[in-house]
């Protein structure tokens, strides 16, 4: 593994295993550019193959698939702070506090959780608000202007977002969890239980985790931040999340009578 390593360090197109902090400023890409799109469509290609491979599997392999996706994840996010210690730039900004971040951990629960409610109740969460943030975030990829795109971080970031994307829409089709408005306690108490510890956590820090601080350049967020300013973006942002809230609700309730009418 170090040998691995330190001959990546060295290859011609370099920096594959470095931390944005070390790497030359310029060698990022543009967001929405040729890089990205091309990214995006890889990433987005492959949870539909995944999709379809799924719908045509029987139960035992999708079973596993689904055990697959969280574990999966799991060993990313070791493997990604390994590289950060080995490089000496673990810190603070590398805590699992991001949405992104706590779909690793709620899709583990929804998974090897043996009680129906605890399963039901992340499993909504999932779908409602975890597939979003990943899309969003595949959208509006933040670490673009940071890094090349033959490096692990990049990498890792598109592979953590298709799986964001991934596992909700499967448990779906897999009728693990039916998402009903009349489980938005659900999505809205663990937005709550996250977001005050969340903030209380930047505030002291000066971190910017769910993006409570600053927004995001070049999104949703920095363009509401440009008129109503900062914090009054929050506003914004709380609307935005409603919204979207209300949104995924709708889908599941298309999907659900789509699926009693094919049975």
């Amino acid at each position: 593994m170090t040998r691995l390593i330190a001959l990546c360090y060295h290859h011609p197109m370099g920096y594959f295993f470095t931390q944005q902090d070390d790497i030359p400023y310029g060698m990022g890409y543009e967001l929405f550019g040729p890089a990205h799109l091309f990214s995006m469509a890889v990433t987005l290609t492959c949870v539909i193959l995944l999709i379809i491979f799924f719908i045509r599997s029987g139960a035992d392999k999708r079973k596993k698939i689904l055990i697959a996706i969280p574990v999966l994840m799991l060993i990313l996010e070791i493997i990604k702070d390994l590289i950060l210690a080995m490089n000496h730039r673990f810190g603070i900004g590398y805590l699992p506090l991001h949405m992104c971040s706590f779909g690793m951990l709620i899709f583990l629960l929804q998974r090897f959780l043996k009680n129906e409610k605890a399963k039901a109740y992340f499993g909504e969460v999932a779908f409602i608000l975890i597939l979003p943030a990943g899309l969003f975030g595949l959208i509006f990829a933040d670490w673009t202007i940071y890094y090349p795109v033959l490096n692990f971080f990049n990498i890792h970031g598109y592979i953590w977002h298709g799986l964001l994307i991934a596992y909700p829409i499967l448990i779906i089709i897999n009728r693990d969890v039916a998402p009903d408005i009349k489980h938005i306690h659900y999505v809205l108490s663990f937005i709550l239980i996250v977001t005050v510890p969340v903030f209380i956590f930047d505030k002291i820090f000066n971190c910017n985790y769910l993006f409570i601080n600053r927004p995001v350049p070049d999104s949703p967020l920095s363009l509401m931040a440009s008129y109503m300013g900062n914090p009054g973006y929050l506003a914004g942002y709380l609307f935005m999340l409603i919204s979207v809230i209300l949104f995924m609700y709708l889908i599941s309730s298309i999907w659900s009578r789509a699926q009693k009418r094919l049975g």
